[in-house]
């Protein structure tokens, strides 16, 4: 089915998103000249859209950054501001001359399939050709700055759109329960971080402050909330907390054991605050749920700036959040640290049937090698699996697509087969699988890829 609109088909390849993975798939892909379809002014992805004013790295710099560019200081032990992880990828980008291929300020509204104009089935999906067939298989819609739409035609779409960022996920109240009753400010913490250190300052300072969430955009968001009311007119924050996680010291991170458990039990005071989760640690390791601790944050507990509501269930009343247990706090602000709808912003871009496969069978996205969906041609994802080092896992995912576009290897017919297995082992070590992280065998994924790869695993 041939589109009467006018085409623009200036390379062969378009990429979706520039954060981390978007950057990645651009240098690695970057013989097909892509086109990287960015919606914001700027690249970076969650590290300049979904950070707060005490956002850093997670990790030590040296098991976050790219095996061919090093950090220039990859010797400090100091974990990394989020401005630091921009000026690093922004140096990324411009070493290896990426900034071409980008294109900011255009958001892809729209995605087309063409192909042969064969019937679409389950049946006849996934027996794939030539990657690259020679000729248009989807048809983009781009929406420029100028509100203009572009329609473009590409051979291969590249999703690096991520799971976090773009899409709040909103908690659903009863009726005549929700923010509408509330007097005071709600907003979530995706539109937090779109404050400049100023306002968020004034948002928070001499109130009191009720963040929505365990994970660490909560953790962070309950730390600000405590610096911005130091003093004797400081009030407090509370962090409501439904299912807590476990958490790490700021300056430690290992493998997982019950020695472990039993160290941050020792370290950390989450028995103290009713923070102890119910499941082990390993359940969170597995499924890429733990946070690293700031610094100072229980200290900020010890002195009551930050304090901890553990409930199921909560909804609004007109001054403040109302418990499953009948009591209230009232709160001048709530924020709700309540994550991103990943998949939500998948479905957005990825028309039907596709659109409907997307979570089939299993209900997350069955991925082969964490890169290619085994019932949509000519499209691949990078960054929509969570591993040990995101930005690890994106380049060499990147690398691997590369090759597979060269046609240096084929794809086996049986993917859904392997998804299969992995998909047991994150059930088996998980009732958080769904989250679909790699943990627990990223040695042993990254070994599969590099023998594809014809590379010394």
């Amino acid at each position: 089915m041939a589109s009467n609109y006018n085409m623009h088909t200036s390379s062969r390849v378009a990429i979706i998103g520039a954060g981390v993975s978007g950057l990645a798939a651009a240098k690695h892909l970057a013989r097909h000249r892509p086109q990287v379809f960015e919606a914001s002014d700027s690249i970076g992805g969650v590290w300049r859209k979904c950070t707060y004013e005490t956002t850093k790295l997670q990790s030590v710099r040296v098991s976050y950054e790219f095996s061919d560019f090093p950090w220039p200081n990859r010797c400090e032990s100091s974990f990394p501001t989020y401005v630091e992880v921009l000026d690093y990828l922004e140096a990324y980008a411009k070493h290896f001359d990426l900034l071409k291929y980008i294109k900011l300020n255009c958001k892809v509204v729209e995605v087309r399939f063409i192909g042969d104009g064969q019937d679409l089935h389950m049946g006849n999906i996934g027996a794939y050709g030539n990657l690259l067939p020679g000729k248009p298989v989807w048809e983009v819609a781009v929406r420029t700055e100028h509100g203009d739409i572009k329609w473009h035609a590409f051979e291969f779409l590249v999703l690096c759109t991520g799971k976090y960022g773009d899409v709040p996920r909103i908690p659903t109240f009863p009726v005549k329960k929700g923010p509408e009753i509330y007097k005071g400010e709600v907003l979530h913490s995706m539109d937090y971080s779109k404050l400049d250190k100023e306002k968020a300052s004034l948002l928070l300072r001499g109130k009191n402050v009720v963040v929505i969430g365990s994970k660490k955009s909560a953790i962070d968001l309950a730390l600000e909330s405590a610096l911005a009311n130091q003093g004797e007119e400081g009030k407090t924050c509370t962090m409501v907390v439904r299912t807590p996680h476990w958490v790490i010291p700021h300056y430690w991170r290992a493998a997982v054991s019950r020695f472990i458990e039993s160290y941050v039990l020792w370290k950390l005071p989450l028995e103290k605050y009713g923070l102890k989760p119910d499941h082990p640690f390993q359940e969170d390791y597995a499924s890429c749920q733990m946070a690293i601790m700031p610094e100072n944050f229980f200290d900020e507990a010890d002195k009551g700036t930050i304090r901890f509501k553990r409930t199921k269930n909560w909804w609004f009343y007109d001054e403040g959040v109302e418990f499953e247990d009948g009591t209230t706090l009232e709160a001048d602000v709530v924020i709700l640290a309540t994550g991103y709808d990943g998949m939500k912003k998948l479905k957005d871009i990825v028309p039907e049937p596709f659109r409907t496969w997307l979570e089939f069978p299993w209900g997350i996205i069955p991925l082969y090698r964490g890169t290619i969906h085994p019932l949509i041609p000519n499209m691949g994802f990078i960054g929509h699996v969570l591993g040990g080092s995101n930005l690890k896992s994106s380049e060499i995912h990147a690398r691997w697509l590369s090759q597979l576009l060269d046609d240096k290897f084929k794809l086996p017919s049986k993917m859904l087969d392997q998804f299969l297995k992995e998909m047991d082992v994150m059930r088996r070590s998980s009732r958080f699988y769904r989250n679909h992280c790699f943990s627990t065998f990223s040695i042993q994924h990254a070994d599969e890829l590099c023998n594809d790869m014809n590379l010394k695993p």
